[in-house]
């Protein structure tokens, strides 16, 4: 069975960091393209950053750009987002996607819900004093 799992979801204050890992279970990750999204209540799902399946090519949003940071563990099956410098406007329940293809570019257009077919659960953020 196809599975991604997020987790390292929290609480934490307005300055302070968070790993996410996205870890996949049934199929190489390795192969896909990875998204991470979030979804404030509200709000649609918005693409947050996205890795390319061959050459580690990377998309940020603007508002995370510079605060965040894509990566893959092979070894591991998992995909991360280090979040660091965290506001209270990035509070939402963070998803990871992902999507059986061979890509060496990513860009905003691909980094979009409807580009991706398997989802994970999701976690959630929460940024507070």
């Amino acid at each position: 069975q196809l599975q991604l799992v997020e987790s390292g979801g929290g609480l934490v204050q307005p300055g302070g960091s968070l790993r996410l890992a996205c870890a996949a279970s049934g199929f190489n990750l390795e192969h896909y393209v990875v998204g991470w999204f979030r979804q404030a209540p509200g709000k649609e799902r918005e693409g947050v950053s996205c890795i390319s399946s061959r050459d580690g090519k990377k998309y940020y949003e603007d508002s995370v750009e510079g605060r965040f940071t894509i990566s893959r563990d092979s070894a591991k099956n998992t995909v991360y987002l280090q979040m660091n410098n965290l506001r209270p406007e990035d509070t939402a329940v963070y998803y990871c996607a992902g999507r059986n293809t061979i890509s060496y570019s990513i860009d905003r257009g691909m980094c979009v819900p409807s580009y991706f077919g398997y989802w994970g659960q999701g976690t959630q953020v929460t940024v507070s004093s």
